[in-house]
């Protein structure tokens, strides 16, 4: 790996499993990189036609060029940007923009314990818009999850960052049933679980109420199964709107479940008179 990455300083190795993530700085500039190390075994790969010439890339690698909308500016999307790649005999590198001033999702519930709910509803309204923008260009994340939010803490709104879209594919269509469910279990869908299918919209749906589930109640772990059985309960202490916001994305049937527009819409109303809220834009 080294002979290829020359112009970058690894540091630490920052995450483990099917692919490993370091941290490290590019020499030129020192700007802070994370480099991903995927076995070629591992990856999956989409055909793409530039400039009349077909080429076979990482699907990864489109997934996250869509993502952050290049050709814009490293940081400015949600998601994370790639800065480039590199196709090795037995690996795939990917050298991705590491932002300044973060921690991960999971790592702060654990360390502070539930975010208070305006926070959380900050956090939230800028999932919704981060994952309405990924549906825009037709991207489906399908593991979302709070190991897979970062959160950028650079002023005293804080804002999220999105990355791994090593589970995630191109939409074929709205109305696609998905018969494999690519993700963590934890957060697998109900319909899935009963019916074996699964769509992209309700599923990303599913997914964010989870992660607003872990944000505001003491267990940090969310669990499809246990919430269905009722071994893990929506507070009674949370207040009528969050309650509100959480059975509409944890309805068991899909047809119940709010859509991603629905929700934005709900903080541009319901929600927008929040003081928290007041002058606030996101980014």
């Amino acid at each position: 790996m080294s002979s290829h990455l020359a112009q970058h300083r690894l540091t630490r190795q920052i995450t483990f499993g099917f692919g490993s993530v370091y941290a490290g700085t590019r020499t030129s500039d020192q700007l802070p990189v994370a480099i991903k190390q995927i076995l070629k075994s591992d990856v999956k790969r989409r055909s793409i036609v530039l400039n009349g010439i077909k080429h076979v890339i990482p699907l990864e690698v489109l997934l996250m060029c869509k993502a952050a909308g290049e050709p814009e500016p490293v940081g400015k999307s949600a998601a994370v940007s790639l800065l480039e790649w590199y196709d090795l005999d037995r690996e795939i590198l990917l050298v991705m923009e590491r932002p300044e001033q973060c921690v991960g999702l999971l790592q702060y519930l654990e360390e502070y314990g539930p975010l208070n709910e305006a926070m959380a509803k900050i956090l939230m309204k800028q999932l919704v818009e981060a994952y309405l923008q990924m549906d825009s260009v037709k991207i489906f994340h399908r593991d979302i999850k709070s190991e897979n939010i970062l959160i950028q803490l650079l002023s005293h709104v804080p804002r999220v960052r999105v990355i791994d879209f090593g589970c995630g594919c191109i939409l074929r269509d709205r109305r696609y049933r998905y018969r494999t469910y690519s993700g963590t279990h934890a957060y697998i869908p109900p319909e899935f679980r009963i019916y074996g299918s699964y769509e992209a919209g309700p599923t990303t749906v599913w997914q964010l109420g989870a992660v607003l589930f872990e944000m505001v109640h003491k267990s940090t772990q969310f669990n499809t199964e246990g919430f269905l059985e009722k071994k893990c309960r929506i507070s009674t202490r949370l207040s009528q709107r969050c309650r509100d916001l959480l059975n509409m994305c944890l309805a068991q049937k899909p047809e119940d479940r709010a859509t991603l527009k629905q929700i934005a819409h709900v903080f541009q109303t319901v929600f927008s008179g929040d003081p928290y809220f007041k002058g606030h834009k996101s980014s």
